[in-house]
């Protein structure tokens, strides 16, 4: 029975979450704020870009424009914010989930081709709703290498 990439992300994309989550909480509490030399992002700091990008994408999913309130200073204050207060930034986390699986689930197939403006290009809506599954499982590799530099990769 074929299915709508629509369909695969809204089953796949909670277990990236979860994978993601499991990655963060495998690090002890107090590492999850180091960072490599202290210039690499901490495992707060890419759960804090996770939280705030899926509400981004479902804006942008639901709207079919980008905008980043505040623009980009704004963007770095928060996920600063956000990395340094985990339980915050978690909670936001577990606040944009569902709403980005329901705006991923609405989206039709005949608008999977059509074109949003970035401000690094144009990305179909195909590409904007896979985003949040595929930057959820980058973090999650970059959490576990962290792990594996601190010695406590399963």
């Amino acid at each position: 029975m074929p299915h709508s990439l629509q369909d695969f992300l809204v089953r796949a994309t909670p277990k990236a979450a979860e994978d993601l989550i499991a990655a963060y909480e495998r690090l002890p509490e107090d590492k999850r704020g180091w960072s490599a030399m202290d210039k690499a992002r901490s495992a707060n700091d890419q759960l804090s870009e996770c939280a705030i990008l899926n509400g981004y994408s479902v804006q942008t999913i639901r709207e079919r424009s980008f905008t980043m309130p505040g623009g980009m200073e704004a963007y770095q204050k928060t996920r600063l914010e956000l990395a340094a207060d985990p339980v915050a930034c978690r909670a936001l986390f577990d606040k944009n989930l569902p709403i980005l699986l329901a705006a991923v689930g609405d989206v039709p197939d005949a608008d999977l081709g059509n074109m949003i403006e970035m401000p690094w290009g144009a990305l179909t809506v195909e590409q904007v709703i896979a985003y949040p599954y595929w930057n959820m499982i980058y973090h999650e590799g970059q959490i576990n290498f962290i792990a594996s530099m601190l010695g406590c990769l399963d």
